[in-house]
């Protein structure tokens, strides 16, 4: 019988040189990897998120405790972590008054006060981005609850708060054909629905929406919800919090300033132990549920090198998706177009062609796209097709103790195959990266040659990347951790055209 074998945690990389698994621990003792001077913060919001925003960032220059220091480290301050200054009046500011929320968000139609919503918000910060004199670093959109509750797909505006009816509905709006007519000029109503009905080309989903909508500006953005930076004084009707911080304080503020130092150019933190030379791309694809077509669908690739920096290239939309076996496959020229933007983008940074690219994907490879990834893949490189999924059900449990399984431990198949916890038991912390009893993530080289060890080792590697959460480690590799949320993002508007941008625009 095969045994187990175990992978050791990797380290990450912070300033001067030092080495931690742990990325709290590393930045609470050597700091971030490189420095900025400060955060210029750019803050869209009402007069109340303006003062929510302003009071949450006084409150983060001190230190803040959880209820458990040991499996959640408190935070030390701001400055005391990143080294660099983030200050409540280092503000440009752009007010959305309530009166402008009050008049959009009362329509029956949830795709319509979505859209008129982000565009509100967007031509704030566009105009300002444009005319303003002072380099903001990133951009704060605080969302009142009322926003974040009534701008969802699938929510549902009570009849006592709607001001104004819907003036299509969404099975029409949907193959609504736009007849013009002589009386056009003179028909309100007619101009009414025509508008209406563009708005369903668009997700009902605010964070989405205006993330896409804000590509081809290049803009970074961080959307918080005023419930979350003031989650003590936002209630629900009981009288308790909508969102309840309190057992993990210090952990809120950890996720926010590590996202907005991110955002803002810094570099938390890199790979200390991959190996150079090596590109992971991780396919992205997204079914458009707005289209007639069932097999259509939006793809992308996100990058990773070595030094952590990710890049998104958004693909083109086409009949990727097969309903019959639930899979997604791009064509040949598709394939070989995304491929050489990896490409392209790759030796523009590092100023040669990579040694080692490994693609990783949720389904496996069909023989028609690889053969066309491997027509533009230089012939130094040596290209490698990893299949990463959790539908292969296998638990372990322990006889003895009161923690489960490890993480690192893996379960080698054979010389193509193994199942690897990137969740369980994590000695420095004292506890488990989840719940339940930890489920493994089977991974597959599906195509191309490597070695299965070396393979795991870089898979556990990568789930150490996500800058938008500080936290021991993820439960997937950064290929894939956003791969539903970034298609979310390029599916919710399908006018987008939006450049090679790195990561940082997306989540």
């Amino acid at each position: 019988m095969k045994k187990l074998i175990f992978i050791e945690e990797p380290n990450i990389l912070f300033a001067y040189g030092q080495k931690c698994v742990d990325a709290r621990d590393g930045l609470t003792l050597f700091g971030p990897l490189n420095k900025i001077y400060g955060i210029k913060s750019g803050v869209i919001s009402t007069q109340n998120g303006l003062q929510i925003f302003k009071n949450y960032i006084q409150h983060i220059q001190k230190p803040i405790f959880n209820a458990n220091n040991i499996t959640r480290p408190m935070f030390p301050g701001f400055e005391a972590v990143f080294g660099c200054k983030w200050e409540q009046e280092s503000i440009v500011y752009k007010e959305v008054k309530n009166e402008e929320i009050g008049k959009m968000l009362y329509n029956e139609s949830t795709h319509k006060r979505t859209y008129d919503l982000v565009t509100l918000f967007l031509d704030k910060i566009v105009t300002a981005n444009k005319n303003e004199d002072e380099k903001v670093d990133v951009w704060f959109v605080i969302v009142p609850e009322e926003i974040y509750k009534y701008c969802r797909p699938n929510s549902i505006l009570p009849k006592e708060l709607v001001e104004t009816r819907a003036k299509i509905s969404k099975s029409k709006a949907k193959n609504y054909n736009y007849q013009p007519s002589f009386f056009d000029d003179y028909d309100k109503d007619l101009k009414q629905r025509e508008e209406e009905a563009k708005t369903y080309h668009y997700d009902a989903q605010f964070h989405d929406q205006l993330k896409a909508r804000l590509l081809q500006y290049t803009i970074p953005t961080q959307i918080i919800r005023e419930s979350t930076l003031a989650w003590r004084d936002v209630k629900n009707k009981f009288g308790m919090p909508v969102r309840d911080f309190s057992k993990i304080e210090g952990h809120l503020a950890w996720t926010i300033s590590t996202a907005a130092f991110y955002k803002a150019g810094g570099k938390p933190w890199k790979l200390s132990d991959i190996r150079s030379g090596v590109c992971y791309l991780g396919l992205v694809y997204k079914k458009i549920d707005t289209s007639n077509n069932p097999k259509n669908a939006c793809c992308a690739a996100q990058m990773f090198l070595d030094n952590g920096d990710g890049t998104v290239f958004k693909g083109e939309v086409g009949p990727w998706y097969n309903p019959d076996n639930r899979e997604f496959h791009l064509k040949p020229k598709e394939a070989k177009t995304l491929l050489s933007q990896a490409l392209l983008s790759y030796r523009e940074q590092n100023g040669e062609n990579p040694k080692e690219i490994f693609i990783h994907a949720k389904t496996k490879f069909n023989k028609t796209e690889w053969e066309a990834f491997q027509e533009v893949v230089p012939s130094e490189t040596n290209l490698v097709g990893i299949t990463i999924t959790k539908t292969k059900p296998l638990k372990l449990f322990k006889k003895e103790g009161s923690y489960p399984i490890m993480r690192g431990n893996a379960f080698v198949v054979n010389e193509k195959s193994a199942f690897l916890w990137t969740v369980g038991y994590v000695p420095k912390t004292e506890s488990a990266l989840s719940m339940e009893v930890p489920n493994p993530i089977f991974i597959e080289i599906n195509k191309g040659k490597a070695d299965i060890e070396q393979v795991l080792k870089d898979i556990l590697s990568l789930t150490k990347l996500n800058f938008n959460a500080c936290i021991y480690a993820d439960g997937e590799p950064v290929t894939l951790r956003f791969a539903d949320k970034i298609g979310e993002i390029l599916t919710a508007s399908l006018d987008i055209k939006a450049p090679p941008l790195a990561f940082k625009y997306y989540i």
